[in-house]
């Protein structure tokens, strides 16, 4: 199959390879684009308007919706092209569950290293004393009964 073009029709409409688009095509699109869902991770900046990107190039395509080209794929055409884009990280109703639902952290604690280094103060220097002394070298053996390394 000629990547350049497919050479299908569908409903009397060329359909073409969503990573030849030219710049001209999306923006063509976009001007007749409509798009009424929301939460759409990546979008995209079409002159004053903010669009999801993988529709917006399936549409500029002429492809279906079932195209196998993904959101990513859509981004990297958009961005060859020259367009900007977004990836929505969080939506706000999104954000308010994750703020609800988030465990409570100490202050003070913010990376991994201080959290176990709280962790460890608080065992007793005589549960130390009873580890190996070769758990290091030799964990696969405490943990998987795995021979031991010498």
């Amino acid at each position: 199959m000629n990547n350049k073009l497919y050479m299908m029709m569908s409903k009397g409409v060329m359909v073409r390879d969503p990573k030849e688009l030219t710049r001209a095509q999306i923006i063509r699109a976009a001007s007749n684009f409509r798009w009424t869902r929301k939460g759409m991770k990546w979008t995209v900046i079409v002159g004053d308007r903010e669009l999801p990107a993988r529709p917006l190039v399936l549409e500029a395509a002429g492809v279906p919706p079932n195209d196998p080209t993904n959101s990513h794929q859509a981004v990297e055409i958009l961005r060859r092209l020259g367009f900007e884009t977004r990836y929505a990280r969080e939506q706000p109703e999104v954000r308010a569950k994750n703020e609800e639902a988030a465990p409570q952290v100490e202050k003070g604690l913010s990376s991994i290293l201080e959290i176990v280094s709280a962790a460890t103060r608080q065992v007793p220097d005589s549960a130390w004393e009873r580890l190996p002394t070769d758990l290091a070298k030799n964990a696969d053996h405490y943990l998987y009964g795995t021979k031991k390394d010498e």
